[in-house]
């Protein structure tokens, strides 16, 4: 068995903890004695997130992990790798014939969530497409076009918790409203295919100014992005990747602007929203 699960882009903007994107980009897990895993798997050891989190779902054995999906990026990897853990071990201890996914869900999410310590990355991760969570129940946002997502990675990393500690314990009433506008906007933009409203809808003022001050480089991208085509852009989850939506024929010419304002110090790729989310191969 080998649990495949796609990177994640959270926040999306305004939505704080609350909104995130799976994307065309991946981790595996699998168990170590498992002939067919890959030539460049590696071993998961007790203090990895991916057996942590198979473990307390009572999972045994060993594990092994590959990604593509960069650490301390911004693109969701332990959120990944802790889905990954725990739907194989709900693969391992399931019935012939179960279909793990849709029978442990609710399950899976929560305890990835705990895990993590917020859902934003974890839904999406698991459930695939655009999702809006509340922490406790997550629901996937239609969307009505198929956008290319330029994401910028730098050459260095954040820690979530760093960051996090750097943001404000309070929020005035007028910045609380702006971003439940906006959230609202961005929800009703995917929904009804308006691409020409992605770029207001995705305005913050919760998170992001702070932790743009802290990264230049990220907030040239950023910009550069918002200048050469993009719909729209923002900070994926704390950081310090940067990812836009765009249309498809216009997304080479986005990664090759953002790249060049960040100064050298990143590379940027162009992927989709992955549609599947995790998915259990056998």
């Amino acid at each position: 068995m080998i649990v495949r699960v796609p990177a994640t882009s959270a926040n999306m903007g305004p939505g704080f903890d609350t909104l995130g994107v799976a994307l065309t980009q991946w981790a595996e897990v699998g168990l170590a004695a498992d002939a067919d895993r890959p030539d460049d798997a590696l071993p998961a050891d007790e203090h990895h997130p991916a057996t942590i989190a198979f473990r307390r779902l009572g999972g045994t054995g060993d594990v092994w992990f590959r990604s593509r999906i960069p650490m301390g990026r911004g693109l969701g990897y332990s959120a990944a790798v802790r889905i990954g853990g725990l739907l194989l071990a709900e693969a391992q201890r399931a019935k012939p014939g179960t279909d793990v996914v849709v029978d442990s869900m609710a399950e899976v999410l929560q305890h990835a969530t705990e895990l993590e310590g917020h859902a934003d990355n974890a839904a999406p991760a698991l459930l695939g497409g655009v999702v809006a969570t509340t922490g406790e129940r997550s629901i996937r946002v239609p969307i009505q076009f198929d956008p290319a997502v330029v994401v910028w990675v730098p050459s260095f990393s954040t820690r979530t918790d760093h960051s996090r500690s750097k943001l404000g314990t309070e929020v005035s009433l007028a910045d609380a409203v702006f971003n439940i506008g906006r959230v609202a906007y961005l929800v009703a933009a995917l929904a009804s295919g308006d691409v020409e409203a992605l770029r207001h809808a995705t305005e913050d003022r919760i998170h992001q100014p702070s932790r743009f001050a802290a990264s230049p480089a990220s907030f040239a991208a950023h910009e550069a992005a918002r200048s050469s085509g993009a719909w729209c852009s923002w900070l994926s989850g704390s950081g310090p990747t940067v990812a836009a939506l765009c249309a498809v024929e216009s997304a080479d010419a986005v990664a090759a602007t953002m790249a060049a304002a960040a100064d050298g110090v990143g590379h940027a790729k162009v992927l989709r929203v992955d549609h599947s989310g995790a998915t259990i191969e056998h």
